[in-house]
């Protein structure tokens, strides 16, 4: 069978090779999992929780060992490794004790003569598609949840990480779920969608790119199945006067930078207003040259590489565009040795100078860079975040809540901050507009997705 390889961004070495799952691998995969999910739908709420928390704890059990394995996969520094464990066990905990509620029958008000409710089904065999960049909590997002609400899963990883699926399988068979119910598969592309076009599938959950989404999309077309898409994003902060600027500058760049900027919810643009844009930039070039690009397994660095070079050459890319189109780099990559072309190690970049008809404030980058515009008022601030052809998330700090939600309320994103960025709140629905997705995952609303409704029209003889 074809043998698929994990590159370490930290040194290029192979850290993984795993066997892809054969056809026959496939659907024995899937034979199981429609048996499996015949018998847990019928399984309390209550049961399933217990064996999902039990899951969760023999995850979190192993959170060194697991932190050091994702910095060798992805590249983020060891230092930050803790951090997804400790999210993915408030999301799963979090969709667990939503569940009881969420999934309970919706009882209609009495009609004399007559019992009306409405129950919500488990749809059957949900395949999930994760992704590298925080392989753990973006899984976990659309795991637990369709677990929960009474579906069977097959998981498959991205290559970058296999080693994530494998340990979920782990957790789960840990905690005595039953056989079937929760499955993984290392598969190649191809593989991977005639296995969306199972007829045995009747669920797909996708993270990933806005290419990608294209590719469930066409899978599924006519199936008239569920599909979630959380796809790209080009996230915007925008910076009112009225801020404290210590506190704001430390948010939002953290928002940028955190994960090598790897992630779908980074900070990607930012809108400063006009009179305090210069003492904005000066404290933001302070703080991003304060960060330590290195060895990620070097407790001492904050600043790991791309997960390949491939990756960083591309934001380099964006930066040298903007650059020969007139923006300024604040940022000398040759403070950082490791930085050069053919790289995954990529200096962090700050932009000034910079308008949406350049890359980088239009293309999702993806990458330890973010470009910074004045702008003259809220009016222009609004326009500028909705220029996009993306709508994950986007930020408005600002010491006047009142104004911050009201301006909010104009931003075309699934989820909107003030005073922060970069966030996912497991009791908030998560979900985008335009080429961020559709679909939504976590909350109450999240397990509407997972389930169908099934209404009982009751006459009483």
């Amino acid at each position: 069978m074809p043998i698929q390889k994990t590159i370490s961004p930290v040194d290029g070495s192979v850290y993984v090779e795993r066997e892809q799952a054969s056809a026959a691998e496939v659907d024995a995969a899937l034979a199981r999992a429609v048996l499996a999910q015949r018998g847990w739908r019928e399984v309390p709420i209550a049961e399933r929780a217990r064996l999902c928390s039990a899951m969760v704890d023999a995850f979190v059990a192993r959170r060194d060992e697991l932190a050091v394995e994702l910095t060798w996969q992805m590249g983020r520094p060891i230092s930050a490794g803790g951090g997804e464990i400790g999210g993915f066990e408030e999301r799963a905990r979090g969709m667990i004790a939503l569940a009881e509620s969420a999934l309970a029958p919706l009882v209609l008000p009495d009609k004399p003569g007559f019992t009306r409710y409405i129950t919500r089904e488990p749809l059957g065999v949900s395949f999930i598609v994760a992704p590298w960049n925080f392989p753990f909590m973006t899984a976990v997002n659309a795991v637990v949840p369709s677990i929960m609400a009474g579906n069977a899963v097959i998981l498959k990883h991205s290559a970058q990480t296999p080693l994530c699926a494998e340990r979920f399988a782990e957790a789960f068979a840990a905690a005595g779920l039953p056989e079937g119910v929760f499955q993984y598969l290392h598969l190649a592309h191809d593989a991977t969608e005639a296995l969306i076009r199972d007829s045995r599938v009747d669920h797909v959950s996708f993270t990933g790119s806005v290419t990608g989404g294209a590719m469930v999309e066409r899978n599924t077309a006519g199936r008239f199945i569920a599909a979630g898409l959380e796809l790209g994003g080009k996230d915007p902060a925008y910076i009112r006067a009225d801020v404290d600027l210590d506190t704001a500058v430390e948010g939002v760049m953290d928002g940028a930078f955190f994960n090598s900027g790897q992630s779908c919810c980074a900070i990607e643009r930012i809108y400063v207003a006009e009179e305090i844009f210069d003492a904005f930039v000066e404290r933001a070039v302070a703080w991003v040259r304060q960060l330590r690009l290195g060895n990620p397994v070097d407790p001492d660095t904050t600043l790991g590489p791309l997960v390949r070079p491939a990756a960083a050459d591309f934001v380099r890319g964006q930066i040298e565009d903007a650059v020969a189109a007139g923006a300024r780099a604040w940022i000398d990559p040759g403070d950082y040795p490791l930085s050069v072309p053919g790289s995954a190690y990529l200096a962090p970049q700050l932009l000034t100078g910079v308008d949406h008809s350049m890359r980088v404030m239009t293309e999702e980058s993806f990458g330890p860079v973010v470009g910074i515009m004045p702008v003259a008022s809220d009016d222009e601030a609004i326009a500028l975040m909705n220029d996009s052809e993306f709508g994950l998330t986007a930020a408005i700090f600002t010491r006047d809540i009142a104004t911050g939600e009201a301006l909010a309320r104009r931003l075309e994103a699934g989820t909107v901050f003030t005073n922060r960025c970069d966030y996912l709140d497991p009791e908030l629905a998560w979900t985008g507009v335009k080429q961020s997705g559709r679909g939504c995952s976590l909350s109450r609303v999240g397990f509407d997705s997972l389930t169908r409704p099934k209404s009982f029209h009751l006459k009483h003889a």
